[in-house]
């Protein structure tokens, strides 16, 4: 009963809200509790937070196939993009969600600019423009939430580079909803520079 009243103030509390949300976790901690994925698409829907972008870090693919179902899961009440290895799979319809299996900000970057090399670009020619023209990720996020207390990834490096950093020292299974509304919360009183 006390939580339930604590999570309630907690949402009376919040008036600014991202718009755009990234979640970064590791494939070790979604594997101990794949539904939370869906639980915290659910609460980003009731919110109205226009999208989601969750990043699940891996060393390998050995892992994925315990937690695919409940991933593909997103597609019933979200439009799902999944990237994984070389592929993408689009399902579901309403807000996108982007979720991005093992991938790498730096990779990304190289492969943009080995595409500006392909199509001729002359070095002068390279502006932000480009380069954000030709990434694969397109989400600018206003907040990054890591749980688990571990180091960030180099995910979104060029989206990220305004973005709010949450730092939740809660372990993804342990994730509740009173730590995303804390998370917002927390977002909700810093004030943005956006590098100035």
């Amino acid at each position: 009963m006390i939580h339930w009243l604590y999570e309630y103030h907690l949402r009376r509390t919040l008036q600014v809200f991202p718009r755009h949300i990234c979640l970064m976790i590791a494939d070790h901690d979604l594997a101990v509790s794949p539904e939370k994925i869906v639980d915290v698409v659910s609460w980003c829907r009731e919110l109205g937070i226009e999208g989601v972008t969750v990043h699940i870090s891996t060393s390998g693919s050995a892992s994925l196939a315990s937690f695919m179902p409940a991933i593909r899961k997103i597609a019933t009440s979200a439009q799902l993009h999944l990237h994984c290895d070389s592929e993408t799979e689009i399902s579901g319809t309403g807000m996108p969600v982007v979720v991005a299996i093992g991938k790498s900000g730096r990779e990304e970057i190289c492969a943009c600019i080995r595409a500006l090399a392909k199509e001729g670009v002359a070095p002068e020619d390279v502006d932000e423009q480009c380069i954000e023209a030709h990434l694969t990720f397109k989400c600018e996020p206003d907040l990054v939430i890591k749980t688990g207390g571990s180091h960030l990834t180099d995910f979104l490096i060029w989206q990220s580079v305004y973005s709010e950093l949450f730092f939740s020292d809660i372990n993804w299974k342990l994730f509740r909803k009173t730590d995303f509304l804390r998370a917002l919360r927390d977002y909700q009183f810093r004030m943005r520079r956006f590098g100035t």
